[in-house]
């Protein structure tokens, strides 16, 4: 819906109308939504564009390389379409504190505030501030590092990394829908040497089991039918000597969830215990995210993994001893700075040996302040990065192809998730293995759970044919 800010507007016509555009992972959607929560409790109020804003917030990524450039680009678009008009841009997220001096020393970018993920509740009073065109009052106690000094032309940045913000007091604003991201915990302690997300994101810290079991009744009481669970390392979550393992039984317990994922467990953190709920839990649903990053010992040592291939093979063969049919997606670098042809062999084997469901394959692109751009050479050539993803694609397509395609004649529950396609006559939503299952419209609605029949596959998505109820 859109708001006019003018009936938002301070006595100098300054508007409260707000527009967030979010990039990158899940952790950021959630963000975002604790971002309207905070805003929306200080009297702000949102749009569906940056054109109809008086407040354009970019909540970034800096992981990956397209996402800083899409950023980048997406400001300049806004300044170019204002036309002058008066409008506050400002940029949340990890690119804020991992790329923190060179967004405030950008002239052209001119932005008014620079808000890291650890600082939300900040974003009142900075918005005040800068509004009144006054420097904000000194950042919380207790911060890990100190605030980046800010000038008079400057007032809205923030950067602190916390070791303790959890925003377990906040209840995020979120769309109604069927699922619903929780981050159960923030920061990561793994140092990967091609991730910048330690330094942007802080250290790890996890929130009580009671109060995400609060949160994930509210959203049982706000119609959403599955949650999936967020930490940057979410197998790692620990609280007054509770592991993932028991949140997730515990969470398990409230009755109107009908499912419950988690995105993105370490290979490193995956201990017995999370592999029986995985096993034994009916609502724990049976397909994990598991990064291999590469297949040789040597890369993934310069990677900072903390396994071998045959550990993680290993691990690959108790999850599926534990869970037979278990969905296995991953994440793979390709070009790795020194990795050499037959070390990338390397990666070719496991991935077949591990068979995986789906993959998520990058070509290595240096991330400004990790430790691989300080030690190592960027010195696989483009060329060759290019040949391997493809050659890597190519094999995961096939893998992914006689997956979907051994589960045609099978029936599967199909939890909707929308009822609208571009042709109109089509409904989809996921398996318990989250593969897309198109079904042919019916009287369905989001958050019906469906058992239907798998006609045909494609390497990304089932078609099936609803049972008869």
């Amino acid at each position: 819906m859109t708001i006019s800010s003018s009936l938002m507007s301070d006595d100098k016509g300054f508007g409260k109308a707000v527009y967030i555009a979010t990039y990158g992972c899940q952790m950021n959607e959630y963000d975002s939504e604790l971002v309207r929560s905070i805003l929306a409790q200080a009297g702000y109020v949102f749009v569906d564009g940056a054109n109809e804003a008086d407040i354009v917030l970019l909540n970034t990524c800096s992981v990956r390389e397209n996402a800083h450039r899409k950023v980048y680009g997406h400001i300049h678009e806004i300044r170019h379409k204002r036309q002058g008009r008066p409008v506050v841009i400002g940029v949340l997220g990890c690119m804020a504190t991992g790329l923190r001096q060179e967004l405030m020393d950008d002239r052209a970018l001119a932005l008014d505030l620079v808000v890291g993920p650890d600082s939300y509740k900040r974003l009142p009073q900075i918005l005040t501030a800068i509004r009144a065109g006054l420097k904000p009052a000194p950042t919380l106690q207790g911060a890990r590092y100190p605030m980046i000094t800010t000038t008079m032309e400057h007032p809205g940045y923030d950067v602190t990394l916390s070791e303790f913000e959890t925003y377990a007091d906040v209840y995020p604003t979120r769309s109604a829908g069927v699922n619903a991201w929780v981050a159960v915990m923030r920061g990561c302690n793994n140092f990967c040497s091609f991730c910048i997300v330690p330094y942007t994101r802080g250290r790890e810290r996890s929130r009580p089991v009671e109060n995400v079991l609060d949160e994930v009744k509210r959203l049982a009481d706000d119609g959403f039918k599955q949650v999936t669970l967020l930490g940057q390392n979410v197998n790692s979550y620990r609280h007054d000597g509770k592991d993932f393992a028991h949140l997730l039984d515990e969470i398990s317990k409230i009755k109107r969830i009908a499912r419950i994922r988690f995105t993105s467990p370490h290979p490193k953190d995956f201990p017995e215990s999370l592999i029986r709920v995985l096993g034994e839990n009916p609502k724990v649903c049976k397909q994990v995210h598991l990064p291999l990053q590469a297949g040789n010992d040597r890369v993934l040592a310069l990677m900072n993994r903390h396994y071998t291939g045959a550990v993680f093979m290993d691990l690959v063969t108790r999850i599926r001893r534990a869970c037979p049919g278990i969905a296995l997606s991953t994440d793979i670098i390709v070009g790795f700075p020194t990795e050499t042809g037959l070390e990338f062999n390397d990666t070719v084997r496991l991935m077949q040996e591990a068979a995986f469901d789906s993959a998520f394959i990058f070509k290595y692109s240096v991330r400004p302040n990790t430790e691989a751009e300080r030690r190592l050479k960027d010195d696989v050539p483009e060329k060759e990065k290019t040949e391997r993803i493809v050659r890597i694609n190519k094999i995961q397509t096939d893998i992914s192809l006689g997956k979907n395609k051994a589960l045609i004649g099978q029936i599967e529950p199909v939890l909707i998730e929308s009822v609208v396609l571009s042709k109109g006559n089509s409904v989809y939503g996921r398996n318990d293995a989250n593969k897309i299952v198109v079904l042919p419209k019916g009287n369905f609605k989001p958050g019906d759970m469906v058992q239907a029949r798998i006609t045909a596959a494609t390497p990304h998505q089932l078609k099936g044919e609803p049972l008869a109820s």
